[in-house]
Parts: structure tokens; C-alpha cells; sequence
């Protein structure tokens, strides 16, 4: 199994819980998940997005900033429903992987 294949769903989750918190862009959370040792690709990112968006856990409004089109992404309730069921769930798995340590 790829890195990827693993560890998509926590990168999907960090990007919810951050458009929880403001709207996000590409770059910005691309950033975000960098600092936190992800390093995706715009190629990799910018399917994921769309991929929420058209799930419905994110919508966008594109911006002008500094005369350049910028793209933010907005969690949707069914976003925040979908985070807040996933925190429970992570919260339950994560405290069995690390029972023994």
C-alpha cells in the first residue's frame, strides 16, 4: 500500500478541520499539511479538493488577491457532520493503536 492510499483520509480530515476553522485555499493548506510532514503535489491536492467539493463536505468562491483568482474552499454542514463523526471515530482508533505504547 502507497503512503497515499494510507494516509488520505487523515490528509481529507486535517483539510476539513481547517476549513472548520477559515476558509482555505490550494497553496495555503498545501502549507499547512507540510508543516505537519505531507508534502503533496498541486496534482495530488487539487483532485482532493474537487473530489470534496463534489461530495459536498466543501464548497468554493473564487477571489481576486493581488489581481490573481484564488480559490477558498468553505466547510458545509455535511462537512462538519462528517467531522465531527470522524473525530469520535479517530479519537475510538487512535487511542487502540497506541494502547500498548
Amino acid at each position: 500500500m502507497k503512503d497515499a492510499d494510507l494516509y488520505g483520509g487523515l490528509i481529507r480530515l486535517h483539510i476539513l478541520y481547517h476549513a472548520s476553522k477559515e476558509p482555505v485555499f490550494g497553496f495555503g493548506i498545501m502549507e499547512e499539511l507540510r508543516r505537519h510532514g505531507y508534502r503533496l503535489s498541486a496534482g495530488t491536492l487539487y483532485p482532493m479538493l474537487h473530489a470534496m467539493e463534489e461530495a459536498g463536505h466543501l464548497r468554493s468562491r473564487s477571489r481576486n488577491v493581488e489581481g490573481k483568482i484564488r480559490r477558498n474552499y468553505l466547510i458545509t454542514a455535511k462537512g462538519r457532520n462528517t467531522l465531527a463523526a470522524a473525530k469520535d471515530n479517530v479519537r475510538e482508533l487512535f487511542g487502540e493503536l497506541f494502547e500498548e505504547d
